[in-house]
C-alpha cells in the first residue's frame, strides 16, 4: 500500500512539471484571446522556433567560447531565442493580424494555420527535416523529494525537470505581477477593457497588443527550450501537439484569463500523467501509456459539452 502511495506520489511530481510546461505555452494563448479575441494556433510553432534557435546559439557558442559553462551557454541560448521569437510574434502580429482587425473571425484563424504552415517549412528548410539531438546541458541527477521506506520506493525529480519546475512558478508569478502591479499590466487590462476609452486615457491599444505579443512569445521559446531539454531532441513538428495541449489547458481553466491558463496547464498535466500511467491497469492492458495524448483531447470535449467557459470562468476584462 505505501509503495502504492509513492508511485502516486512520483507520477504527481512529473505530471505537475509536464503541466508546468502547457501553463506556460497556454499564458501566450490567453493573453492574446483576452485583448484581441483571437486564437494565435501558431504559437505552437514559435515554441519550435524557440528551441531550434536556442540549439543554433547554443552550438555557436559551444565552438566559439569553449569555456563557458554549460549553465552558461544554455542561458544565453535562452536569452537569444526569447529575443528572437519576441521578435518574431512582433512581426506576426503586425503583418499578419493587425490588417485584420474588424475582419470577420475566421480571417485570424485561417491565418494563423497559414504563419503556422509557414513556420513549419522554414524550419525545415533551415534545420532540415529530421529530428536533431539536444545537448544535455543541465547537469544529470536526481533530487529525492520523497524518501524510500521499505518497499516504497520513494519519490524523486531529475535536475532538468526540477529546474522546469522552478523556472515555471518563477516565469507564471513574474507575469502575474507584471500584470497586476505594473503600468503595463493595467494599461494591457484597459485595453482588454475598452480599447477605445483606453486611447483616450492615452495607453496606445497598438503598444499593447505587441507587447502582448512579444510577452507571450518569449514565453513560448522558455517552454520550447524546456521541452527541448526533458526530451533530448528538437524538431519541426515539435510545437504542434504542445501547443493543441496548451489550447485545451487555456480552455479547461477559463480562456482569457491568466490564473485560469496555470490552473488549467497543471490540472491538465496530472491527467495526462495519471491517466498514461494508470490506463494500462484500469484497462487489463488493453490500452498503455502511448495514448496519453488521448487525455488532453476527451479534456477538452468535456469542457466544451458541459463547462465551456472553463473551470474559472472566461474573463472577457478586468478593472483597470
Amino acid at each position: 500500500m505505501e509503495a502504492t502511495l509513492h508511485i502516486f506520489l512520483q507520477q504527481c511530481l512529473y505530471g505537475l512539471v509536464l503541466g508546468c510546461i502547457y501553463a506556460i505555452i497556454a499564458l501566450g494563448y490567453t493573453m492574446v484571446y483576452g485583448i484581441l479575441r483571437i486564437i494565435n494556433f501558431a504559437h505552437g510553432e514559435i515554441l519550435m522556433i524557440g528551441a531550434m534557435v536556442t540549439l543554433s546559439a547554443v552550438s555557436v557558442l559551444q565552438n566559439h567560447f569553449p569555456g563557458l559553462g554549460n549553465v552558461t551557454v544554455l542561458l544565453l541560448g535562452l536569452v537569444i531565442a526569447a529575443g528572437v521569437c519576441g521578435v518574431l510574434g512582433y512581426s506576426i502580429e503586425r503583418m499578419a493580424y493587425r490588417p485584420l482587425r474588424g475582419a470577420p473571425r475566421l480571417a485570424p484563424l485561417i491565418t494563423a494555420i497559414g504563419i503556422s504552415i509557414i513556420l513549419q517549412t522554414l524550419a525545415m528548410m533551415i534545420w532540415s527535416r529530421n529530428p536533431l539531438p539536444f545537448p544535455q546541458l543541465i547537469p544529470p541527477g536526481s533530487i529525492q523529494l520523497l524518501a524510500a521506506n521499505g518497499d516504497a520506493p520513494g519519490a524523486m525529480l531529475s535536475v532538468t525537470d526540477f529546474v522546469i519546475l522552478a523556472t515555471a512558478v518563477a516565469l507564471m508569478t513574474g507575469l502575474y505581477l507584471l500584470v497586476n502591479h505594473t503600468p503595463l499590466g493595467r494599461a494591457m487590462r484597459a485595453t482588454a477593457e475598452n480599447p477605445a476609452a483606453a486611447s483616450l486615457m492615452g495607453v496606445s491599444p497598438n503598444f499593447v497588443i505587441s507587447a502582448t505579443f512579444v510577452i507571450g512569445s518569449a514565453l513560448a521559446s522558455v517552454a520550447g527550450v524546456m521541452i527541448a531539454c526533458q526530451y533530448g531532441n528538437v524538431n519541426f513538428y515539435m510545437g504542434f501537439i504542445p501547443g493543441l495541449k496548451a489550447f485545451t489547458a487555456a480552455v479547461l481553466g477559463g480562456i482569457g484569463n491568466l490564473g485560469g491558463a496555470m490552473v488549467g496547464g497543471i490540472l491538465l498535466g496530472l491527467i495526462e500523467q495519471l491517466g498514461s500511467g494508470y490506463v494500462g491497469r484500469l484497462s487489463g492492458g488493453v490500452f498503455g501509456s502511448h495514448y496519453q495524448d488521448v487525455f488532453a483531447f476527451l479534456v477538452l470535449i468535456g469542457v466544451l459539452l458541459f463547462r465551456p467557459a472553463g473551470l474559472l470562468g472566461e474573463r472577457t476584462a478586468d478593472r483597470a
